[in-house]
């Protein structure tokens, strides 16, 4: 589980429950962002809640979701982001 600290002292992790995070203090869970199909069956990743792209559309719900993390893991989670 990755976790970023920021200056300020506050944790953004994509929740998992790997470890207890309320041993780091109070929580404030919100969305990153929304994996919903297309009218066709298709997937699409929409990250517009953390001021990100729209992905896809994806073939598989699984694949749309990889990208998602992969997308989070790489802008969101990043040092400096």
């Amino acid at each position: 589980m990755k976790l970023l600290v920021t200056a300020e002292g506050s944790i953004r992790c994509l929740y998992a429950e790997a470890i207890d995070l309320s041993t780091l203090g109070r929580q404030q869970i919100q969305r990153a962002s929304q994996v919903e199909p297309t009218p066709d069956g298709r997937w699409l990743t929409d990250l517009a809640p953390v001021r990100g792209p729209r992905l896809g559309p994806f073939d598989t719900r699984s694949q749309a979701l990889a990208e998602e993390i992969s997308w989070l893991e790489q802008h969101w989670l990043a040092a400096g982001s």
